[in-house]
């Protein structure tokens, strides 16, 4: 499944790219690609993990980045 997940209020380009390496070494991720521009992470995962990718995705996202807002 692929998924493209809005991150609102990302405010830089290395806030993004240590995003797009924390989610990519998640268990089950198969690609991850972190857009700071257009503020969006598109997240690719096998069907029946993708829940639970998304869920740890989130938990990290907020570890790094406690302003961003993950819209999914």
């Amino acid at each position: 499944m692929r998924k493209t997940i809005k991150l609102m209020d990302l405010d830089c380009g290395h806030c993004a790219d240590k995003i797009q390496n924390a989610v990519q070494k998640i268990d089950g991720v198969t690609s991850v690609a972190v857009n700071f521009l257009g503020q969006k992470m598109v997240l690719e995962a096998p069907d029946e993990k993708f829940d639970a990718v998304l869920a740890e995705a989130k938990a990290l996202i907020k570890k790094i980045e406690p302003d961003v807002t993950v819209k999914a």
